[in-house]
Formats: C-alpha cells, structure tokens, sequence
C-alpha cells in the first residue's frame, strides 16, 4: 500500500484547483499547469483537498497510485511558488553568461555554446560561476538543468565542470610517480 498515495493534496491558498474526469488543472499566482492522470487511479476533490485513489487493488494500479498523488502535489507548488534548480560552474576560464534570453556558456571549447531555454523555463547568472533556473513545471526545470550539466559534465580527477549545487562530486586520485 502506498504510503505517499494515501495522504490528501490540500489545495494551498491562492490557488484554484478543477478536476475534470482524469485532467487536474491547478491555476495560482505564477500560472496554470495542467496533469492528466492515469485510468488506473481516480481523483476526488473533496474539503479543498485532491484524493487519489487506486481504481482497483491491481499492481499496475498501485504503482501509478503514488506517482500521481506526487505529481498533483508538483504543480499545485509549482502554481504557487515556482520551483529552483541551481548549477555550479568549476574550471579555469569556465563562466557563464545571458545573452538576451539565452544563456552563453565558455566551458574549454573552440567555441562558446548557447543554450535556449525552453518555454516557461527562466535563467539568471548572478555570477559568471552560477547559473539559476526558475520555473513552473518541475519535469520542464529539471530537462533543462540536466541539459545544461550534458555539456561538459564534472570530472572526477580535478571536479571540472557543470555541476548542481547541492551534488558532491567523488574524486579520485591522480597517477603515482
């Protein structure tokens, strides 16, 4: 039995929530994000909380039982407050850069590469190691910070790279003379 699945969603304050058969749409102060979830569970909003509930004691059931109370859970926060992801930036002449909208990033290439981010996705460098991510949807925010991290991916000898801020990276040591 899912431990998560069982708990009821409150609809926080501000935040106006509609359940149209499978379609949970959440509309809040910093926009509206919609979840379409699967037959093998139901919804019920009920006292301003989103029950979810499996439609049968099936495995299949129960495994996506969970999953959509947690994803119902992310958008009513994400209407609310907005999700942030922040990206470390190591290495000698490695910076980070906003050329209008886009971010521009020196990361030992021949060139600089140029990442446009996705809709509803914002980006900020408060300082040329740093890069903040600011969003809505937190699946659209965490594709976006993983593809930013693809480009040049920290190292293990020296810890070089694009790195989340809360990820430790595991050195390992050099050659032995």
């Amino acid at each position: 039995m899912s431990r998560i699945g069982k708990k009821p969603i409150s609809v926080p304050d501000g935040v106006t929530a509609t359940i149209d058969g499978q379609k949970v749409v959440a509309k809040g102060p910093k926009g509206e994000l919609t979840y379409v979830a699967n037959d093998e569970v139901s919804l019920k909003l009920e006292n301003n909380e989103v029950v979810v509930a499996p439609v049968d004691d099936s495995k299949d059931a129960r495994s996506k039982w969970g999953m959509s109370r947690t994803m119902i859970a992310n958008i009513f926060t994400g209407v609310k407050d907005g999700f942030e992801r922040k990206l470390e930036i190591n290495g000698v002449g490695y910076r980070a850069t906003m050329q209008g909208k886009n971010l521009q990033l020196a990361l030992g290439f021949s060139h600089d590469v140029v990442y446009q981010p996705p809709e509803g996705i914002s980006i900020a460098c408060p300082k040329p190691t740093e890069i903040v991510l600011n969003g809505v949807d937190k699946q659209v925010l965490g594709q976006a910070a993983a593809e930013i991290r693809s480009y040049r991916p920290p190292e293990p000898y020296k810890g070089k790279g694009v790195k989340y801020a809360e990820e430790r990276i595991v050195r390992k040591e050099g050659k032995k003379k």
